[in-house]
């Protein structure tokens, strides 16, 4: 850390007059003592320590410093004048060599500070941190310095060591040397290093890289090839022999394992090392190679005890004796155990295998799989206290299996195998389990967030619970523990389960564009209200599933609050934003939105709303309107008109008394809901409640319109007088035959009693309600009917009918398609068939007495229509198939469908395999057998013929769709250069046409050159895509000879001068010329030879236009003049202005063109002005004006200047504040100073020896300097 001391003006002032003050008596400035040198100038501390007990002195360099160690160093390198890259001297600290540094500071995060030294070297002083520095060192080396290289060769098993793990010791090189070392790849032969970059750095990274080299000199690997079996010898009992031979002789012996099938053993180190221990192996190989080897037989299971774990009981055998045991690999049958060693040894080793083999047996206890988890107990702690007591015994639990196996010593498995039955008997006769049948969609609810309801059943009752996973969508949950536990936990559970069944659903009904905002940013809102209600699970619908209906599940309590809590949450969001809906039908929807959605867009920006229409596979009319009540009813009124401009649709005003719009309305619109479905769709149309109005709209068709005007002033005379309602309720799959076929059997109750009766629709919350609307008579007798109708469902029979069971097969396939068709249709009968391979005929059906009924005669139908059924062919051609079948079978299954038929379409066969087949009877190289009858070449195909199965009459008319699916193809001449129009940008035009008019259309290869386009398609489409194909070759026709009309092209001459008035400043002018006049003007470039010409491309008549245009300007230009005026070059900045912003004023002003010299010029006070000559006359008056205001201001400062004191005058005398003048100073006196008391004298700052000009030539002396020895 250095102390640094500021010097002020005034303490400055001070030195110069010598520390004195003048003062008014005369005084001298040398009455004081002047300050002594070493005062005056303090040393720096030294850098040796003091001697102990010795105290440093504290002056004003050493006082109050503490030393810091910073992270930021700085390293100064020099590059020679040859070696430099960039050597041009006048562009110090321009051009490319600024460029680099720049880019070095860049990406390094090190400063670099550049300096020229007089032998035009470049000094670059860098700092920053250590690693930032020496990457900005090597950049400077590459990018600065030239570049040598060399090459450097050292054996090639060297180079990884250069290289080093994972590259790290290279890259060390690199920096350290600042070079860039490339080696050959270890598949290059080649033993050569190259090395590039400087001189000096070449001979560091040379030197480094052949230390290393010379390192691995001194190592040496050895390989020697000993058979596999006297490895053990080898590595000893537990490798101490290798362990030991590696500690003695200092080098690495690496010994594959057994499991490796190598003989090869690698010694590595100091080459005196690695002798030594080949011939230590050497020898113990000689004194074993002559074992005595015998064979036994040794069970197979009972090998792994031979072996031990992890090979231990083989090492402690060959500790204890001297042999080698060989066992046979596990994939290998063999039994046969070798034993190799000294021939005294064998028969202990022997005893040694046998005695292990034997030590242990494998046995079994009988135990029930349930009751496994038991015995193990909780984390193992039943089955810890018997391994803990035999630990050698091995107990293993197999899933699924009654039995436990055991394994471990003879002499420990007979009181293992006593505890462990003796723990399953106990088991048995206290433990029990009961398997309970739940629902699986309330298995979450009794496992209880986070296992919690399922946790506390589980401790509370000591049981284990078993509750299958989702993806085995079971109903069995298993419970398993003490008896009385598993009686309490089954009922707690089965209770919880029934009280889940009891539990409150409850639909919201709030619009979708309210969800996101009730969900909150992030769900912080719906988190406030889950946390309100935590019993009550909320579920929004998806956004894609654009549905309204927000789903409650909890408590019934619960799910009542929390309703009225959202409900409130959306009437404070309705008050905020006032919305109508506007039922507009479906066919008009795109009118309103129009092409590319320009209609609806003008409405929303005219009325200032949001409008939102229904998506396209939605059955929903109404389009929403969103905005201000008043701007609301305005789009209204317009999207209304477009509608009533579409089609004939009557507008109708019905007078009701507005209070009993509610109850025409009915609960959730259902009344008036019913009225609009019966008269074919019309809109009914109420006014907002509260306000008084009684007018209600009906908008239909007209003979619809008149109808429900009908219908709903009967309904609201009926509620004025008499009008009665009743509920009942019904199961929901009742309505379709309470209904009936086509609405046949409500509408012979609604006939016989006058009454009007309303079904539930999807979106209604309780699906079981039937509501009657009349007269009170009238809706008892309904009542009574449909009561009477209900109790016959619920009188559940049970009947027979024989069905063959060659039929069984078309009711039960794809899933029971048609079954669940008939439970469906007739109120849910069910409808059992005997099982696959049972041979019986008996079908039974169980339900409501007369849905038995009605489903046994449907059932009855479609056996007589399955015993009538014929077979049919049909013979089309194989490549007609796919399109008769449509897209994804869309076609075929609508004949199915429509007709009642079965369609099976024959195999497809590859053309090419059926010409493999020659004439000679050979196909595929093969022979085959000549037929018995000649084949009749007018039989059809196999793989032609389709086969239609149902009703003859059926079948027939079938047969005729499918051959009016037949595409037939039409040829269409359409000129050949037409045809890459009619493709269009990647077949985008093509794939249109084909789309629109469903149909092929086949366009020849551009090679071909024909004019023919072949259509292929459904006839009756045939026509119009042909109409449509033409239509598109008027269009193209019509363009082409717009396009021909649009390439007229002009040429105008103009003088090049005036090129750059006619573009314009920024293109301007010509840019507007073209705008204007729709063409397109071409300048030459500049390598063009008629440098005059100027093309015009377009139409005529506009390019005509453009000419004259263009002639214009030029006219106007040629009548302009150019005058030049001397204005004093000093005032031209001035004139000019800051960013030219004057010169651009004057120019605009006068309408001229000012152009000052350069940089350089002959005359630097001309100046050039051109335009119209009485402008260009007025421009120049007001510069010259200009100028001798300037003038002025330049002459009274220069007139200044002349009195001002020169900023380099250091005259002896000056005067002080007062205007008194000062004696001459000695300036800054020390006493005691170098030069005062040796031979040498101060330095003279007048001369150029002491004080030298930076670049001046200094000669050569050896005189002593004050300021210590000169560097330069």
């Amino acid at each position: 850390m250095s102390s640094v001391a500021v010097l002020t003006q005034e303490s400055f002032n001070e030195h110069r007059s010598g520390l004195v003050a003048e003062q008014a008596g005369g005084d001298s400035a040398g009455d004081e003592e002047a300050p002594a040198y070493k005062d005056a100038f303090p040393p720096l501390p030294e850098k040796a320590a003091s001697p102990e007990g010795t105290q440093e002195p504290v002056n004003a360099w050493t006082s109050k410093i503490r030393p810091l160690k910073s992270s930021v160093i700085t390293q100064v390198f020099h590059v020679p004048l040859e070696e430099r890259k960039y050597k041009d001297i006048n562009q110090f600290g321009e051009g490319d060599q600024a460029k680099v540094c720049v880019d070095i500071m860049h990406k390094t995060g090190a400063h670099l500070e550049l300096s020229m030294a007089k032998d035009q070297g470049l000094s670059i002083m860098v700092s920053g941190k250590l690693d930032a520095v020496m990457k900005a060192r090597k950049e400077i080396v590459s990018r600065l310095q030239t570049q040598a290289s060399a090459t450097v060769a050292i054996p090639k098993e060297h180079h990884r060591f250069v290289i080093g793990k994972n590259g790290e010791k290279l890259q060390e090189l690199e920096l350290k040397t600042a070079t860039k070392i490339q080696i050959p790849r270890p598949d290059d032969p080649s033993n050569h290093i190259k090395i590039s970059g400087t001189k000096e750095g070449l001979e560091k990274a040379k030197h480094e890289i052949l230390l290393i080299s010379a390192e691995q000199d001194k190592r040496a690997v050895e390989r020697v090839n000993i058979d596999k079996v006297f490895h053990p010898f080898i590595t000893g009992a537990y490798n101490k022999l290798v362990a030991d031979m590696m500690q003695e002789t200092g080098a690495r012996i690496n010994v594959p394992p057994p499991s490796v099938n190598k003989t090869e053993i690698v010694i590595t180190g100091e080459k005196e090392q690695v002798a030594l221990a080949v011939a230590m192996i050497k020898k113990i190989y000689e004194g074993k190679k002559n074992a005595t080897t015998i064979a036994v037989e040794v069970k197979k299971s009972q090998h792994k005890y031979v072996i031990g774990p992890k090979g231990n009981t083989l090492q402690e055998i060959l500790e204890k004796t001297g042999v080698s045991v060989e066992i046979p690999p596990p994939d290998s049958n063999s039994e046969t155990v070798i034993l190799r060693g000294e021939p005294d040894r064998l028969g202990q080793a022997l005893t040694e295998v046998y005695a292990k083999a034997n030590s242990y047996t494998v046995s079994s206890v009988v135990a029930p799989s349930w009751l496994h988890r038991f015995i193990i107990g909780k984390k193992g702690q039943n089955l810890a206290k018997i391994t803990q007591q035999m630990p050698k015994v091995h107990i293993e639990f197999t899933e699924g299996e009654d039995k436990i196996t055991l394994e471990g010593p003879t002499k420990d498995m007979q009181m293992v195998q006593s505890q462990m039955e003796a723990i399953v008997t106990d088991l048995v006769s206290r433990m029990d389990y009961m398997e309970i049948s739940v629902d699986p969609r309330f298995h979450r609810h009794l496992i209880g967030k986070g296992g919690a309801n399922i946790n506390r059943i589980k401790d509370l009752h000591k049981v284990s619970v078993r509750i299958p996973p989702d993806n085995e969508k079971s109903h069995l949950i298993r419970i398993e523990g003490d008896p009385q536990g598993v009686q309490e936990a089954s009922k707690e559970l089965l209770e919880l389960a029934s009280r889940m069944e009891n539990e409150r659903t409850k639909d919201l009904i709030i619009e979708q564009r309210f969800h996101r905002a009730i969900i909150g940013q992030k769900g912080e809102k719906i988190k406030d209200v889950r946390d309100k209600f935590p019993e009550v699970i909320i579920n929004f619908p998806d956004p894609a599933a654009k549905s309204d209906i927000v789903q409650l599940r909890g408590p019934r309590n619960e799910v009542e609050k929390c309703s009225k809590f959202m409900a409130k949450m959306v009437a404070d969001m309705v008050e905020n934003g006032f919305f109508l809906s506007v039922p507009i039908f479906k066919q008009f929807h795109k009118n309103i939105i129009g092409k590319g959605g320009a209609n609806i867009k003008k409405i929303r920006e005219e009325t200032n709303t949001r409008i939102d229409l229904p998506a396209e596979n939605s059955n929903s009319e109404m389009i929403v309107i969103t905005g201000k009540k008043e701007n609301c009813e305005a789009a209204r009124i317009r999207i209304l008109s477009i509608q009533k401009e579409l089609a004939n649709i009557t507008e109708m005003e019905v007078s009701i008394p507005s209070k009993l719009h509610n109850s025409l309305i009915g609960s959730k619109g259902r009344f008036v809901r019913s009225i609009m479905e019966e008269c074919g769709g019309v809109h009914i149309h109420f006014p907002t409640e509260g306000s008084g109005i009684d007018t209600v709209t009906i908008r239909g068709p007209a003979e619809e319109v008149e109808k429900a005007k009908k219908q709903l002033l009967s309904l609201a005379q009926d509620k004025q007088t008499k009008s009665h309602t009743a509920e009942l309720k019904a199961k929901p799959e009742y309505h379709k035959f309470l209904i009936g076929k086509g609405g046949g059997n409500i509408r012979k109750v609604r006939d016989s009693t006058g009454a009007r009766i309303i079904f539930p629709t999807l979106d209604d919350e309780d699906q079981e309600l039937i509501t009657v609307v009349g007269t009170e008579e009238a809706v008892r007798e309904a009542q009574k009917e449909l009561e009477e109708l209900i109790k016959s469902l619920d009188n559940v029979v049970e009947d027979v009918m024989n069905v063959d069971p060659k039929h069984h097969r078309y009711f039960v396939a794809r899933r029971g398609q048609v079954l669940r068709d008939i439970a469906d249709e007739y109120g849910g009968v069910m409808v059992s068939f005997p099982r696959s391979g049972a041979n019986s005929d008996k079908v039974t059906l169980k339900g409501a007495k007369d849905c038995v009924e009605a489903a046994k005669k449907r059932m009855l139908e479609i056996i007589e229509d399955l015993d009538a059924q014929v077979t049919m062919e049909c013979v089309i051609p194989q490549k007609f198939h796919r399109s008769i079948m449509g897209p994804k079978g869309s076609r075929i299954q609508g004949i199915t469908r429509d007709h009642n038929v079965q369609i099976k379409f024959p195999e497809r066969v590859d053309e090419s395999e059926e010409a493999a087949v020659q004439e000679n009877g050979e196909a595929n190289g093969e022979m085959v057998e000549e037929p018995a009858a000649p084949v009749d070449p007018t039989a059809p195909k196999k793989c032609d013929v389709i086969v239609l199965s149902g009703r003859k009459e059926r079948c027939e008319a079938a047969v005729e769709a499918l051959k009016a699916l037949v595409p037939v193809t039409t040829e269409v001449e359409v000129p050949f250069e037409l045809h890459r129009y009619i493709i269009g940008q990647k077949g985008s035009g093509i794939r249109k046409m084909m789309d629109e008019f469903e149909v092929n259309i086949q366009v020849p290869a551009p090679e071909l050159q024909s004019d023919i386009i072949s259509i292929t398609g459904l006839a009756n489409h045939l026509d119009r895509a042909k109409e449509g194909l033409l239509e598109r070759v008027k269009e193209l026709t019509a363009e082409q000879e717009d396009r021909s009309l649009r390439s007229f092209k002009l040429t105008i001459t103009v003088d090049p001068k005036y090129h750059p008035k006619i573009i314009g400043r920024k293109g301007a002018k010509i840019t507007n010329i073209r705008t204007e006049h729709d063409v397109n003007i071409q300048f030459p470039d500049k390598n063009d030879d008629n440098q005059d010409q100027i093309t015009i491309t377009g139409y005529e008549h506009k390019a005509t236009a453009a000419r004259d245009a263009i002639q214009a300007i030029v006219d106007e230009l040629e009548e302009m003049i150019s005058e030049d005026i001397t204005l004093d070059a000093r005032v031209h900045a001035r004139i000019i202005g800051a960013r030219g912003k004057g010169i651009r004023k004057i120019m605009d002003e006068f309408k001229v063109d000012l152009r000052f010299p350069q940089p350089g010029a002959a005359d630097p006070n001309q100046v050039f002005v051109t335009g119209r000559p009485e402008l260009v006359d007025e421009a120049i008056d007001h510069l010259l004006n200009l100028e001798e205001e300037y003038m002025a201001d330049v002459n009274e400062n220069e007139s200044k200047m002349t009195y001002m004191k020169p900023t380099g005058d250091r005259g002896a005398s000056s005067m002080d504040e007062g205007g008194r003048e000062r004696g001459s100073s000695k300036g800054f006196v020390v006493r005691e100073a170098p030069w005062q008391t040796g031979s040498e004298k101060a330095p003279d700052m007048s001369s150029s020896e002491d004080f030298p000009s930076f670049g001046a030539p200094v000669a050569a002396t050896n005189k002593a300097s004050p300021w210590g020895p000169k560097r330069f």
